[in-house]
This record gives structure tokens, sequence and C-alpha cells, in this order.
């Protein structure tokens, strides 16, 4: 679910600058492609920037309607909470024989709580 938030946030300015520079287009007499090119990376920018930062700000100042409108407008209605991995610290002391070696990997185990990766 979080990679498909991540994905809207992104693809939803694109769109937005996109439609945009259109718009704008309608009134502007652009013949050159990469002139367009260019105003529609621009105005995406500026429509992720101004977003992104209001919905930083409402979030700071508490303010939930703001940030939930912000959110929507970049495609999906609050940030994406990404996962932080579970580390944990492994020491692993080789002995000559299977048993040890054993114990030693039951110990990571019972240290980790049952969760490798």
């Amino acid at each position: 679910m979080n990679l498909f938030a991540s994905l809207m946030r992104t693809v939803v300015p694109i769109v937005a600058g996109l439609l945009i520079s259109l718009a704008a287009r309608v009134g502007l007499d652009l013949d050159d492609a990469t002139a367009t090119a260019y105003v529609t990376a621009a105005i995406t920018a500026a429509y992720y920037a101004l977003w992104r930062a209001l919905e930083e700000l409402a979030g700071r100042i508490g303010w939930e309607p703001l940030r939930t409108l912000a959110g929507v407008l970049l495609g999906w209605a609050k940030p994406p909470q990404y996962e932080q991995p579970t580390t944990v610290p492994v020491k692993v002391k080789l002995n000559v024989d299977a048993e040890g070696l054993a114990r030693d990997v039951a110990a990571v185990v019972q240290r980790s709580g049952g969760r490798l990766q």
C-alpha cells in the first residue's frame, strides 16, 4: 500500500502539471515542443512544491483540513508511512562442531524474536 501511495503522489502532480500547461498553452503561442516540455516540467515542480509545502505546514500546525486537501491534490490523502526495516546485530562465532554452530544460530534467532530477514 505504501508503494501505491508513493506512486500516486508522484503521478497525480505530473498529470496536474500537464493539464495546467495544456490549459496555459491554449492562451499562448508555443510552437516549440522543447519549450512546452520545459514549461510542463516547471509547472509540475511548482505544483508539487506548493502542495507538499502546504501539507507539511498544515501537519506542523495541526490544521487537518488543509493537510487533507493538499494530500488529495498530491494524489493521496496523507504522506506515505515507510516501515523501518528491523535490524538485529548478528555476532556469529563459528565453532568447529555442528552443535556449537546450531547453538549460535539458535541464540541469534532468539535475540531477533524469530524475525530474521
